[in-house]
């Protein structure tokens, strides 16, 4: 598979380094359960299918980067810079 790279162009995926969903997760406060803490540490979504995916561009400018892609087949729809979706998103709500 191959990423390209808003910075550096198109790159082998062995260069990234794949941090999971990109999904904002809201932390359990200081009242939280045991089964809480459990679910937000360890119990994650897998879809089949698209899904926005966190990856670190660790072998080349070390950007993080938010891949699009299928699941199911692994094409890559779209590659953005992870502050450009978080700003995005900020501005949106």
């Amino acid at each position: 598979m191959r990423i390209e790279c808003p910075i550096c162009g198109e790159r082998d995926r062995r260069e990234f380094y794949y941090q999971g969903a990109a999904v904002m997760l809201a932390r359990p406060g200081d009242a939280a359960t045991e089964a809480e803490w459990q679910s937000y540490l360890h119990l994650r979504e897998n879809p089949a299918g698209r899904t926005d995916e966190l990856w670190q561009h660790e072998a080349g400018c070390r950007a993080w980067v938010v891949v699009t892609r299928d699941t199911t087949t692994h094409v890559i729809a779209t590659v953005r810079l992870a502050t450009d979706v978080a700003q995005t998103r900020e501005a949106t709500g």
